[in-house]
């Protein structure tokens, strides 16, 4: 609360890389000798319990705020450890969810990741590779993969600047090539490179959505 409250841009790592010095003595004795195996180890500690942590207290603070849980997890699901710039992506995130373009990019989102769960794993394979160009062929996906491109550019020039706002905006565009290129394109295509080069599209929207946030930690 002291930190969010006033506003303090703290990386929770670093502080606690700072609080362990004075026990590296008891450090030693768990993570090895060497200041490589130290380091690993505070690493581990923080990623594994610290973070779920503060992502948990951070929960509880936030709820009598209104806040929801699960925009909290989708958020710290990006490994961030400054939670005043978590609170405000948080923030864009849940404004932009109460958009038709939010709500409607959300359902999108889990529209393209359930179809992949389900093929990569009727395939043994991921689709996770870049998407040929040359393949596409309806007008609708080489839209969507135009979007794409510039939607993940202008979001991550966004999130750099830690414009969250912009961020969203940037996904915004997507909404209407996604549901053009549900409503008019087969993805299961008997061709199997055609199918093969439209899963890695929804693959990119799937990694696109994610630049903000891990969407499938949203509920709805």
């Amino acid at each position: 609360r002291l930190i969010t409250e006033n506003n303090i841009r703290i990386p929770l790592e670093h502080v606690l890389g700072l609080a362990a010095k004075p026990l590296k003595p008891y450090l030693e004795l768990h993570a090895g000798s060497g200041e490589d195996a130290i380091l690993k180890h505070l690493e581990t500690t923080f990623e594994v319990h610290l973070l779920p942590f503060f992502a948990d207290r951070l929960k509880v603070q936030q709820r009598d705020l209104g806040v929801r849980h699960d925009l909290i997890d989708a958020v710290f699901a990006k490994g961030d450890d400054d939670l005043v710039r978590i609170l405000n992506r948080v923030s864009a995130l849940s404004h932009f969810l109460n958009t038709d373009d939010g709500a409607n990019l959300l359902a999108g989102y889990k529209r393209a990741a359930n179809i992949l769960k389900i093929e990569e794993k009727k395939d043994g394979r991921s689709y996770d590779h870049a998407v040929d160009a040359g393949v596409l062929q309806d007008a609708e996906e080489k839209a969507l993969h135009e979007a794409l491109g510039a939607a993940m550019a202008d979001a991550a020039s966004a999130l750099d600047a830690e414009d969250f706002e912009k961020a969203m905006a940037a996904l915004s565009t997507l909404r209407a090539p996604i549901d053009a290129f549900f409503d008019k394109v087969t993805v299961n295509a008997d061709d199997e490179a055609l199918r093969a080069n439209r899963l890695a599209l929804l693959s990119q929207i799937r990694a696109a959505v994610n630049t903000v946030a891990d969407f499938s930690l949203i509920e709805g």
